[in-house]
């Protein structure tokens, strides 16, 4: 049996991708997976580090992110996924830890999430095996003393919005192999969702480029610019009222809380889920512990929906847009510091890719791209109906609350 027969032996009942075998027979000391968005990147990598805590004693891996919300949202979700279908691997794992999030294996092994503050912190433990995951938002310092501590391997990942330390430092060097990779080779994807990532080619090449081709973009003409994360919302900050935008099958409903202090403003994610029902929605917001005496502020677009809702106990309008609506919701927001939590990882997501629409030449447009804006659009319900010009004075009190290409190993990476 050879190594990749081994390592699939560990899979039974799961179905992996050409990224799970070139990353597994990858002999490079650092190996750079550089994919558009659903290429299956994250997911094919920790079915290689699965397979090798099956079959390796005492192993460390260190799967490591830019913060702990990510982690959670991103790379421990798809472990748990990998986990939770493959009986031969449920055999081999003694117990996860959720509090530390560690995977303990039977053969001494384990596998570790975490994220470092700074590189003094990132000086703390040895590993065999390293998986930096999604490293764009990763500092350099970091990474330098995490793969110093790195015995065997490092696998590295992330969505190429722009050029940063992987290109400036390590592509290109010897005992790196560069991996490119698409939604083309995740053959696990729905038609619905290949559309949605072919279309931005119609409104955007440039984010066509990064997302649906996985190459290296560039920053520019990002819509908002003047947000921050932030740990949590100050305490006396004013809820000004929630933004919910409708969504189902192929959408994310998503929904948002907006505070005010000192001039800024303070902004957490509540929900950002697909197939939701109105009842769904309403056992969501309750789970979230928000009051029913909060105003929600929704996509018009929806009455039916609002109606429910509001049956429901909710206290729910639809946002009031007019003419302009989005410029005018855009310039709005542009006033103010936005302050967004660090739990809200999808926000600021969304915030990362929000951009002006191109044309095939390239010029901008004034108009954003209308995808990846679940949260953003709920965000800008919020500015025109609680921050526009004709409320700046009189804000209302709230009670509180596909088959796979061939893998190309001259040019080592996936594209034809």
């Amino acid at each position: 049996m050879d190594t990749s027969d081994l390592a699939s032996s560990h899979f039974k009942g799961l179905e992996s991708s050409i990224l799970f075998k070139q990353n597994y027979l990858s002999m490079a000391n650092i190996v750079i997976n550089q994919g558009g968005t659903s290429s299956g990147k994250t997911y094919a990598i920790e079915q290689v580090l699965f397979s090798l805590a099956c079959t390796h004693d005492k192993l460390v891996i260190t799967i490591v992110g830019q913060d702990i919300p990510n982690l959670k949202a991103g790379a421990l979700r798809d472990a748990l996924n990998i986990y939770s279908l493959s009986a031969a691997i449920q055999a081999m794992v003694k117990r996860f830890n959720k509090t530390d999030r560690v995977f303990e294996f039977h053969n001494g092994t384990i596998i570790e999430f975490k994220s470092y503050d700074n590189a003094q912190d990132a000086k703390s433990g040895k590993r065999d095996y390293l998986f930096v995951n999604e490293a764009n938002g990763v500092d350099w310092d970091i990474y330098t003393e995490l793969a110093l501590r790195t015995r065997k391997k490092v696998f590295i990942d992330y969505n190429p919005n722009a050029a940063f330390w992987v290109h400036d430092n390590l592509i290109g060097k010897p005992g790196v192999q560069l991996i490119i990779s698409d939604h083309r080779h995740n053959p696990f994807l729905s038609k619905q969702v290949r559309d949605n990532i072919e279309g931005l080619r119609d409104v955007d090449m440039e984010r066509w480029r990064v997302y649906a081709r996985g190459l290296t973009g560039k920053v520019a003409g990002l819509v908002l610019s003047n947000w921050h994360v932030c740990d949590h919302v100050p305490e006396d900050a004013k809820l000004l009222a929630a933004g919910l935008d409708f969504g189902f099958s192929n959408d994310e409903t998503g929904c948002i809380l907006v505070y005010k202090q000192n001039g800024e403003l303070w902004v957490e994610e509540v929900l950002y889920e697909k197939g939701l029902t109105n009842p769904d929605i309403s056992a969501r917001l309750t789970a979230a512990t928000i009051s029913k005496g909060v105003e929600i502020v929704a996509d018009s677009a929806e009455p039916k929906s609002i109606e429910e809702l509001k049956r429901l106990g909710w206290h729910i309008t639809g946002a009031k847009k007019g003419a302009d609506s989005i410029k005018n919701s855009i310039d709005i927001l542009r006033r103010y510091r936005l302050n967004i939590t660090r739990q809200s990882v999808n926000l600021r997501d969304e915030l990362g890719r929000y951009k002006w629409k191109t044309d095939r030449a390239g010029k901008t447009l004034n108009e954003p791209v209308g995808s990846w804006n679940h949260l953003i659009d709920p965000l800008r319900y919020v500015a025109l109906n609680k921050l526009g010009a004709n409320k700046l004075n009189k804000t209302k009190s709230w009670l509180p609350g596909v088959n796979a290409p061939a893998y190309n190993f001259a040019a080592m990476h996936l594209l034809k």
